[in-house]
């Protein structure tokens, strides 16, 4: 099977270490093209696996790139991500191809407004539940794809504390359309978002290096 949207896809990589897991998702990862912005240290050696095609940034590149704009874009954070957008090109235990996932759900419709109680509409073998307008069923254009991760669950500080030892190790298998005017937690840890439908409100506020706060860049994608 031919993977989805090959040549049409950037993959963006936050990173201040070399990406040997690379290696361990080639048959995911391979396909497209990866942009890698290393974060910290300009002069530190970021290996990657070969065969990949990707290119490389580092802060040194950005400073050169941007000139005197260069501070829009995080430093030591993980807000860092956001040069990747802006030189990106137009446009349960088993092992998942979550590229593919995210891929799939950008290619598909979501509902607007309404809720579908019963799973994802769009999928093969679902459907509406009685009471979901006929009118709305054709759905509308999916802007994000959002999903969580392996090991360390995406928890807040306060709960981390109570529960240090807690981890996620298995995939959950789950779509949930988010009504449009509706507020809810974004991590770009493993996200994925359609360029023309969300353009420059993928930016995430400047913290990390020089600012008095960080780490919170992603929840407030959008707040500038």
């Amino acid at each position: 099977m031919a993977p989805i949207l090959k040549g049409e896809v950037d993959i963006v990589i936050p990173t201040i270490r070399s990406l040997d897991f690379l290696e361990n998702r080639r048959p995911f990862f391979e396909p497209y093209h990866l942009i890698i912005i290393q974060d910290g240290d300009p002069t530190k050696v970021i290996k990657v696996p070969e065969g990949f095609d990707y290119d490389h940034y580092n802060r040194n590149d950005i400073n050169r790139i941007l000139g005197p704009k260069d501070n829009c874009i995080s430093f030591k954070d993980g807000a860092c991500r956001c040069f990747g957008f802006l030189v990106a090109k137009d446009p349960s235990g088993r092992d998942m191809d979550t590229v593919a996932q995210h891929l799939e759900n950008l290619t598909k419709p979501s509902t607007p407004y309404f809720l579908n109680t019963l799973y994802d509409p769009y999928r093969e073998g679902a459907d509406f539940v009685p009471g979901y307008p006929f009118s709305l069923r054709e759905g509308v254009p999916t802007a994000v794809s959002h999903g969580l991760w392996l090991n360390i669950p995406d928890y807040d500080a306060p709960t981390q504390l109570v529960k240090p030892l807690e981890r996620n190790k298995r995939y959950m298998d789950s779509v949930m359309t988010i009504p449009k005017g509706t507020l809810y937690p974004m991590c770009a840890m493993n996200l994925a978002f359609n360029r023309e439908l969300v353009g420059p409100a993928m930016y995430f506020v400047i913290m990390g290096d020089g600012q008095p706060i960080g780490r919170y860049d992603d929840m407030w994608a959008g707040g500038v």
